[in-house]
């Protein structure tokens, strides 16, 4: 990473995080929750090994120039190396997208795995000086350390720190994802086709958050049991239904309070709350505060 010309261009205002995690190591997060297409540049040597996994959308990377794109999709990862020339990243974000991406040196890197480095693939004595490129489909148990990252709501204070450890937990999980224990410890997920029946269950869910279906009403209209999709949503979301929702609608009140187009009852109205004394006591349950001091906070 060039010091002297890390900053980030974008063409209009959104979310961009970056938070170095220790020397060699940075973990950047960007949403681009307008309508637009958003541009990100900024230059990375050929010391750095990139790892950029889009949580949602879909955004396009550029390469000499323009001369030569490569897509990465929702819920996909893209590794990239090439040890003989720089790779500075040209990125163009669709609107609704999501990505975080670590950099990490290779001299770091190999410290991870000085014991193992003929266990990934591309730091082998063959490979170490040849370019790589790897994609691949995010796992569920990486989606959560994802969306942790991009959502962190935590003391600025520990920041660093949390990052550090989500950033070797997200590693751990990419390099694992092809060891027969994920699948024995998760039988669940063998089955793609819950797997799908079960995004489409998170998905009904956040569309009607307001007035959401009862849990045997939504398994029935994913066509699942609901054993099956109690054990299964709890697996790939890490949380219940219910309690995945909870916190769901109360970062959709969060985000409606900041734009500050509508009061707390009608905030409350919006994410399913009749009155504004169980939205209130909702909000203070998740955030520790009430949401009209959290107003005043923003100010």
């Amino acid at each position: 990473m060039n010091d002297n010309n890390n900053a980030l261009k974008s063409v209009a205002v959104s979310s961009f995080g970056e938070t170095k995690v220790d020397d060699g190591f940075f973990v950047l997060t960007y949403k681009n929750d307008t309508n637009a297409v958003q541009n990100i540049e900024k230059d990375i040597n050929s010391d750095y090994i990139q790892f950029h996994f889009c949580i949602k959308g879909l955004s396009k990377f550029i390469f000499n120039e323009g001369r030569y794109t490569l897509n990465i999709q929702e819920e996909n990862s893209l590794l990239l190396y090439n040890p003989q020339r720089d790779l500075p990243i040209n990125l163009e974000v669709d609107p609704n997208s999501w990505i975080v991406s670590v950099l990490i040196s290779i001299k770091k890197f190999h410290g991870l795995f000085s014991q193992e480095a003929d266990y990934i693939s591309f730091l082998n004595s063959d490979n170490k000086d040849k370019k790589y490129y790897k994609d691949g489909a995010i796992t569920p148990s990486m989606a959560i350390v994802l969306n942790q990252l991009i959502n962190y709501n935590l003391n600025q204070s520990i920041k660093s720190l949390y990052f550090k450890g989500k950033a070797y937990e997200l590693l751990s999980l990419y390099f694992n994802r092809n060891e027969d224990t994920n699948v024995e410890q998760c039988p669940f997920l063998v089955d793609e086709t819950n797997v799908i029946k079960i995004r489409k269950a998170k998905d009904i869910i956040i569309a009607r958050m307001a007035e959401p279906p009862s849990l045997q009403e939504l398994a029935d209209e994913i066509g699942l049991n609901l054993k099956k999709l109690k054990e299964g949503f709890k697996q790939i979301y890490g949380d219940s239904v219910f309690s995945f929702l909870f916190d769901y609608k109360m970062e959709v009140a969060r985000k409606l309070l900041e734009a500050g187009d509508d009061n707390v009852n009608e905030v409350g109205h919006k994410v399913g709350y009749s009155t504004s004394s169980h939205f209130i006591a909702a909000f203070k349950k998740k955030y520790g505060t009430t949401p009209k001091k959290y107003i005043m906070s923003l100010a």
